[in-house]
Parts: structure tokens; C-alpha cells; sequence
């Protein structure tokens, strides 16, 4: 049966893409078909999405764009925002019915969110609720830099409130001079309750596919929703 997380951050430009990237890397290292969805993308860049285009090139299945990418929005802002510039509502069933057929050709489907996990996405939805529909784990990207323990704690208490597992959270040091990360890492492994997957290094022009390696996802396999998936 395939499965599948959904990935968020303690905010945006926290590395969620990169993050993402990495495990359908580590999936497929071990074995299996895996296929990257980024429901919402907001910011084009010279007529490309480019998180969208990382995810596909981290991808072993073929799939439309459409399904791994419902909604593709021009301006660089919140996404309720960009869509009504567009003319358009964010519509978490068409979304659903995406991610469904992205399970059926992959067993795990790694679900990126878009920006911070309680961000909207309508009048009415926010990414949270979006999590809540497809169901999956969670797993939470901190940015490690100063103001990351409170940003972390409050995201995993938001996650849980939706009834939701986290199953794992990664630290990806994005201020290379940031003082005291090995404490700060120990502060959130006693206080998150869920595995660390990983600590990623700031290294300019790394690869996902290297950083996959620093991935436990065998961890992962240990987690069991107890909430239905998509």
C-alpha cells in the first residue's frame, strides 16, 4: 500500500524543497517508486516553479504536472492572496484527488507544503487543514538559527493539534554562524518527542541526493498514521 508524508517548516526558506528532495532520494535508495507533490506553489521564476521542478527531478515515476502540481500560482506571496490576483480559490478535494493518483503509481509520495504549516490557502482552509485532508505524517523542518526552538515547539504543538502524527522533524543549519547548534539540537530532541532524522550542514551548492544520505528514514517506517491517508 503506498504512503506518504507531508512536509513542513517552521517557516518559509527553511528548506523544505530541499528536505523533500532528499527523502524521495533516500526512498528510492531503498527501494522504492516515489513521487514528489507540491499541492500549492507560489513564486514563478522565468516561467518556472522551480520547488516543482525539484521535485520532479527527484522523482523515479513519471506523473502529470497537474497531479503534482494543482496549483501553480505567479506572484511570491501568501496563497490565498495569489489566488484571488489570479481569479482563482484553492480547492483542497482537487488537491485530494491529486494526491490519490500520485499514490497510485508510487508507494510513497512525499507532500511538500507551502510556507509555515498554518498559513491559508483560502477563506476557509490553511495549510494545516490541507494536511489534515490527505492525512499523512507529518515531518517538520526547523531552519536552525536564532528564534528556532519557539518557531519548532510551537509548529509541532499546531501539528498535533490536528490530530496528526509527526513523525520526525530535521534540523537543516541555514545560518551557517548560528551560536550554540549543538544545543539548540539537543534542546528540541528533548522537547519535540519524535525522531531526528537528520542534522543538514550548510554547505554552499550541496545536493539533495547528498543529503539523503544523511537521512535516517528507516525511523520513519516505525510511524504509524493513525489517521487515514489520501
Amino acid at each position: 500500500m503506498a504512503t506518504g508524508y507531508f512536509i513542513t517548516g517552521t517557516d518559509t526558506g527553511v528548506g523544505k524543497t530541499l528536505v523533500s528532495c532528499a527523502l524521495l532520494h533516500a526512498f528510492a535508495a531503498r527501494g522504492k517508486t516515489v513521487a514528489g507533490m507540491k499541492p500549492v506553489a507560489a513564486g514563478c521564476e522565468n516561467g518556472k516553479w522551480m520547488d516543482v521542478e525539484f521535485l520532479i527531478a527527484a522523482s523515479n515515476v513519471a506523473a502529470l504536472r497537474e497531479w503534482i502540481n494543482p496549483y501553480a500560482l505567479t506572484l511570491p506571496v501568501a496563497p490565498h492572496i495569489a489566488a484571488k490576483r489570479m481569479g482563482i480559490e484553492i480547492d483542497t478535494t482537487v488537491i485530494l484527488q491529486a494526491c490519490r493518483e500520485l499514490q497510485d503509481i508510487a508507494e510513497v509520495v512525499i507532500v511538500e507544503g507551502v510556507g509555515g504549516f498554518l498559513v491559508p490557502l483560502n477563506s476557509q482552509y490553511d495549510t494545516g487543514d490541507m494536511a489534515q485532508i490527505l492525512g499523512f505524517p507529518v515531518i517538520l523542518v526547523v531552519g536552525m538559527r536564532l528564534g528556532c526552538l519557539n518557531h519548532a515547539l510551537l509548529t509541532a504543538r499546531a501539528v498535533r493539534a490536528t490530530g496528526l502524527p509527526l513523525a520526525g522533524w530535521v534540523a537543516n543549519q541555514i545560518d551557517p554562524h548560528m551560536m550554540e547548534l549543538e544545543e539548540n539540537v539537543h534542546a528540541l530532541q528533548q522537547r519535540l518527542d519524535c525522531p531526528l532524522l537528520g542534522v543538514l550542514p550548510f554547505m554552499q551548492g550541496i545536493t539533495a541526493l547528498k543529503l539523503s544520505a544523511l537521512l535516517d528514514v528507516a525511523s520513519l517506517e516505525l510511524v504509524k498514521s493513525s489517521t487515514k491517508s489520501c
